[in-house]
């Protein structure tokens, strides 16, 4: 693969709901440019973009490939992105390099929960884009209703630029409205537009000239004066409503049949913007925010966007230059980890294969081996001039499962795996849970922990099981106590010997403190370590529930000792039953986490989630409305979200998103604590 220079090159995204077509468009660009001399199958697993053995499994994109496609001395990266929410993490990554996106739309499903959601991530990047209506071939595909289920949900007007040249099984090729021509099967055949659809062309056409002319003063006045515009004039008028973001244009294609697939090719290069035309990019720098522009004599910023591991190949990592160039074997600074690091060989990468090249230019999206500590969402530059670019904002990871090792070898591997995986992805996130003592693994969903946990088995050689995570209960009282225990045991030799007398009661802004109350020498003070110690180990285990005791305040107030026999260890097991009997004394109680919790949900589906809420024992606090969606407020005890995800997915058909953080902890109802207790009990009988 020869170089690219910054304005001979396209970045572009493609993202859609599932199953709109991204793949098999992008396959079909390469084939019809001459990449691959055969069309890949998704059914095959022959795509070039989904190579992954896992996204061959499942027959979705799970991770996001880069599919440079070259054509008319242009590399156009095409970034083929997952269509499922569960991997929402990968085509973030992606938007955050590309400088433009192509949202593809299902001609039969039309709108759907994906579309909307690439739509305000691109409204939110304000991403120049195109929107193809994808599968004309199919039965019952209407390109018109397929546009009207997205011009009611775009603020942004939609214009087609093309229009079908039949629908369904009689779908030929496209009508160009720019050059009105008419483009058959791949695009390589142009020929006049039949006759019967002349009308209808010059009718679309006169709309695509006034959207054209909107874009500039000169070219409005030529429109009022002759009427029409060139086919050059349009172009270019069309090229600055496209890029300030106030049109997108609309076309047609089939890409699994190949049918468009050239005057897509020849609208990405026309209308979107190489990386030189781009909104210049922000960096942190060492005396303040710098502008980045794609130039090759710029100071050098990659930022890199995707991480992968494999046994065979090892560490990838994935890079886009917003400034300057990188050739192979440089020495490049990271400042976010503050070491340096060599380059190896830098490559291009096609799906899994890598073509090497000598110097990647600005703009472009390269891939480079064996970097020992850089991770995505780092920045490379030089030493002497530090440059930091922002990491996007990616929505946080709701759905928890807690992770044991499968074998005793996987225990040691558990740390460093994990950390792995949440390197690569940015949406991953693991924490160790001191009240549950439970490996806790966050992400967006069922799906993305299953493909995780695969990847960790195939990828990195470490095994892993999964359950639900325990709710991190913590066991207090509301009341107070005393009690006495004497630990006396005499089996021949010195014996052991303790008596310790003590209260308890609330504290309530405090986790634990212990005071010694103890007066005229009752019990040395040499002891009262022993004691705590006691007490703070039952802590650890708890006593009604097996749950974390605290906000306890414990007084030792008297005892005894023997002068002989008594010793720290008679005081630790002394003091520890004594906690445990004034304990159960002073009304002890489970208390539990509640959560703020903000739904958003469309405005006709907020009564179903409200009845669900309140079966969840939730207290809504609010509601206000934004954008046609309704926003609930509310705060539910954590032990009812443990798999909200997938529920509120379910329940809205994936158009209900929530974010949830800890409010504070509140006491368990009796009748849910006795079931709790119960349960618990049963699971110790079961590990005895």
């Amino acid at each position: 693969m020869k170089e690219y220079t910054s304005e001979s090159i396209r970045n572009v995204v493609l993202v859609s709901h599932s199953s709109a077509g991204k793949t098999m468009l992008a396959e079909s660009c390469l084939h019809v440019t001459g990449g691959t001399t055969r069309l890949g199958k998704i059914e095959d697993g022959t795509t070039v973009a989904d190579f992954d053995e896992e996204e061959i499994r499942r027959g979705i994109s799970v991770y996001t490939s880069v599919v440079p496609v070259e054509y008319k001395d242009t590399k156009i990266n095409l970034l083929d992105t997952p269509g499922y929410y569960d991997f929402i993490g990968e085509t973030i990554s992606a938007l955050s390099v590309a400088d433009s996106a192509v949202v593809l739309l299902d001609s039969v499903a039309g709108r759907e929960v994906g579309t909307e959601v690439a739509w305000d991530y691109c409204d939110r990047l304000n991403l120049p884009r195109l929107l193809i209506i994808n599968k004309m071939n199919r039965d019952n595909a209407n390109f018109q209703k397929a546009l009207a289920t997205m011009e009611e949900f775009s603020e942004t007007r939609l214009i087609p630029i093309q229009i079908p040249w039949g629908e369904k099984a009689d779908f030929k090729g496209v009508i160009d409205l720019i050059g009105m021509k008419a483009y058959k099967g791949d695009g390589k055949t142009v020929v006049d537009i039949p006759a019967d659809m002349k009308d209808a062309a010059e009718e679309a056409q006169l709309q695509l000239i006034e959207a054209a002319a909107e874009g500039d003063d000169s070219l409005m006045e030529k429109y009022f004066e002759a009427g029409t515009l060139s086919q050059e004039d349009i172009l270019s008028g069309l090229r600055k409503v496209v890029r300030a973001g106030a049109f997108v244009p609309v076309l047609a294609a089939a890409g699994s049949a190949q049918i468009g697939v050239i005057p897509f090719l020849d609208t990405v290069l026309s209308l979107l913007p190489s990386p030189v035309d781009a909104p210049a990019r922000k960096a942190q720098g060492k005396a303040g925010e710098e502008t980045l522009t794609a130039a090759d004599n710029g100071p050098l910023a990659l930022y890199v966007w995707k991480t992968t591991a494999d046994p065979f190949v090892g560490k990838q990592t994935y890079f886009r230059i917003f400034s300057g160039m990188i050739t192979s074997d440089s020495r490049v600074w990271n400042p976010d980890k503050g070491i340096e690091e060599r380059f190896g060989t830098v490559s291009i990468p096609r799906g899994k294969e890598l073509f090497s090249v000598k110097t990647v230019h600005a703009g472009d999206i390269a891939v480079v081996p064996k970097l020992s500590e850089t991770s995505t969402g780092n920045t490379l530059c030089d030493k002497a001039h530090t440059l930091t670019i922002a990491p996007p904002e990616y929505p946080h990871a709701l759905y928890r499962v807690a992770v044991f090792p499968k074998t005793q070898a996987d225990s040691t591997k558990i740390s460093p795996s994990l950390t792995r995986l949440c390197e690569e992805d940015m949406t991953l996130s693991w924490q160790n849970d001191p009240a549950t003592r439970q490996t806790i693994l966050q992400g967006m969903g069922e799906q993305h922990i299953e493909v995780a946990i695969r990847r960790a088995e195939t990828k990195l050689q470490v095994g892993f099981t999964t359950e639900a995570p325990k709710v991190p209960y913590f066991e207090t009282i509301r009341g107070k106590g005393q009690a006495m225990y004497r630990h006396k045991k005499q089996s021949g030799g010195s014996g052991q010997f303790g008596e310790v007398h003590l209260r308890v009661e609330p504290l309530p802004d405090g986790e634990f403190e212990f005071v010694n109350d103890v007066f005229g020498g009752a019990i040395s003070n040499n002891y009262m370590p022993a004691i705590e110690k006691g007490i703070r180990n039952v802590m650890k285990d708890g006593i009604i529930g097996g749950y974390p005791v605290s906000g306890v305040k414990v007084a030792v107030f008297d005892g005894k000792e023997h002068p002989v026999d008594s010793k720290p260890v008679a005081f630790e097991i002394a003091g520890r039953q004594a906690f445990k009997l004034a304990f159960k004394d002073a009304d002890p109680v489970l208390q539990e986490p509640i959560m703020n919790v903000r739904i958003t949900v469309p405005e006709s589906m907020m009564g179903d989630i409200m009845g669900d809420l309140n079966t969840r024992r939730g207290r809504v606090m609010g509601m206000e409305s934004e954008k046609g969606k309704s926003i609930i407020n509310a705060q539910v005890p954590l032990a009812e979200m443990l798999r909200y995800t997938t529920d509120l997915r379910s329940m809205t058909g994936g158009r209900g998103l929530f974010t949830m953080e800890l409010a504070h902890y509140e006491i368990v109802p009796a009748h849910i604590t006795m079931e709790i207790v119960a349960k618990r009990k049963q699971e110790e009988e079961e590990e005895e």
